[in-house]
């Protein structure tokens, strides 16, 4: 448990909740995030909060058994937020009331004006007379409830901005934490001035920490960490060799599908760097043994998925003593293996994080980067001293170049992507755009095109060039090259790279299950 003053955010399935606790992180302000139906009395008793926010969400409040927050959550003498849906259950609870919609629904960009009151909750608000803010609502509050305030209205809610100064109670209408609301991040630097939060929330003070929990969590015991090379297992990787020393061994499972020198790269680094203690499971024949004659992007995946958890017992198993096993789990996925609706939770990160070898070895899970968003990850990697190249590298696959080989892989289609790809990127760095590009990389596709190079013809393989520009990997749209870039890159790759004579470049949009290839 934090021993920051902690900001609880109760949850009533918006689909923008995360934002939130990002803008308030963003802040230097510890929070989590728990669904409104975990939220009892005895939870808020130990959890403590120092302010509680009420998120928005789908339902209505005037709908017999929709969600609401416990009633001791406005007796803890703590300030409350309540934001759309949050704002309407306030209203609700507290004594206003909330009307359907009946011609004052609002979705998207709106304005909202000053109130003849202010209040230090808008310091910073209204200078240039009236603010751009997001909306997304159906019903609406129609009366407000005894002891608040207006502060500012908008032409379709009357009540867009409203407070109890007296209780700090406040509700708005719109969503603060959406970037379509430009001055969202000063609405909540206000709340958490008038909450009293001083802005503990450091990478410096979670690194020390940590290191703490980790070593009394641990004791003398040994850990066992899958290593990947990327940014979570990497930053959990050398976080716990600070906490631990040699009590950590890491397994590093090579299957022959990593893109040029990843492998040479990633041992170098914690082998010969850091100097931990790491075992390098080549097993590249085994895996692609296995994927011989394979097509099917499904079976691709079960295979290696299947091989990486046998492989990774086969060597965890030499460790002596261990007791636990390191898994890079962040607050996203523990937000969302939380079902909202009350359901069982879904399995994730079941590669990288080697779901079931827990219980299979019998080992205990430590995850120390539980609390971080990822960019807090990349904040904590810098304070650790990882080089910017492994902190800022673009998301990969845990299948790898499995998935960006579409159809059968064979070891000389997988040398051609591997080539092509190095010079991809390597353009990429040269043009000073990999930071913009939030993945890019290149897949070899399964047909031939007959091409012709000097005075002879070619019969060789077409490969397409991919590039997304994304905020957190939820949605992704194609990064706009120039046609010159474009050019000059396909010109090295059909001269740099033997086997590929035809080079194209996607550009359609992707929801995140589908950035990848296959």
């Amino acid at each position: 448990m934090s021993t920051h003053d902690r900001l609880l955010i109760i949850d009533f399935g918006s689909q923008v909740t995360q934002l939130i606790a990002r803008r308030l992180r963003e802040l230097n302000t510890y929070c989590e995030i728990h669904p409104y139906q975990n939220v009892t009395d005895a939870f808020l008793r130990e959890f403590a909060p120092r302010a509680v926010i009420l998120s928005g969400g789908p339902a209505s409040v005037i709908d017999e058994g929709s969600p609401r927050p416990p009633e001791s959550v406005f007796s803890l003498g703590v300030p409350v937020l309540g934001i759309c849906y949050g704002q309407q259950v306030m209203m609700q609870m507290l004594g206003g009331r909330v009307e359907r919609g009946h011609g004052t629904a609002e979705f998207g960009r709106a304005y909202v004006a000053p109130a003849a009151r202010h209040d230090a909750l808008l310091l910073g608000w209204f200078l240039d007379g009236r603010e751009q803010v997001w909306m997304s609502h159906g019903d609406h509050v129609s009366a407000i409830a005894p002891g608040f305030e207006v502060y500012g209205t908008s032409p379709h809610a009357p009540f867009a901005i409203t407070g109890d100064p007296a209780r700090h109670f406040y509700a708005v209408q719109f969503h603060p934490e959406v970037h379509h609301t430009p001055n969202g991040r000063t609405f909540f630097e206000n709340f958490l001035r008038i909450a009293g939060f001083t802005g503990d929330w450091t990478m410096g003070a979670y690194r020390e920490e940590a290191i703490a929990r980790i070593r009394e969590e641990v004791g003398d015991a040994h850990v066992i960490c899958g290593l990947s090379g990327g940014v979570d297992s990497s930053v959990t990787a050398v976080l716990l060799h600070e906490a631990i020393g040699d009590q950590l061994t890491c397994v590093f499972v090579d299957h022959g599908l990593l893109r040029q020198n990843e492998a040479e790269e990633v041992v170098a680094m914690f082998r010969d760097h850091y100097n931990i203690k790491l075992i390098h499971a080549d097993e590249s024949e085994l895996f692609l043994g296995e994927l011989e004659g394979v097509s099917d992007p499904e079976q691709k995946r079960k295979t290696i998925g299947r091989l990486f958890i046998d492989v990774f017992q086969k060597y965890a198993g030499r460790i002596e003593r261990a007791e636990f096993l390191a898994q890079g789990t962040l607050y996203p996925d523990v937000i969302e293996s939380v079902s909202f609706s009350g359901g069982p939770s879904v399995t994730i990160k079941s590669h990288h994080n080697v779901g079931g070898l827990p219980e299979k070895m019998g080992l205990k899970l430590v995850e120390p980067l539980r609390e971080l968003f990822k960019d807090e990850v990349r904040a904590l990697g810098h304070e650790l001293g990882l080089p910017a190249s492994f902190i800022g590298r673009h998301p990969f696959p845990g299948p790898g170049l499995a998935i960006r080989c579409p159809g059968e892989i064979t070891r000389e289609k997988l040398d051609i992507l591997r080539k092509a790809d190095a010079v991809f990127i390597d353009q990429i760095r040269k043009h000073g755009l990999y930071d913009d590009i939030w993945q890019a990389f290149v897949a070899i596709l399964p047909v031939r095109t007959v091409g012709v190079m000097g005075d002879g013809r070619t019969y060789d393989f077409a490969c397409a060039l991919r590039a997304v520009t994304s905020v957190d990997g939820m949605t992704a749209d194609y990064y706009p090259f120039s046609h010159e870039f474009l050019g000059e890159t396909a010109t090295r790759i059909i001269n740099e790279v033997q086997g590929i004579n035809r080079v194209t470049y996607d550009i359609t949009s992707k929801p995140p299950g589908t950035i990848e290839w296959e």
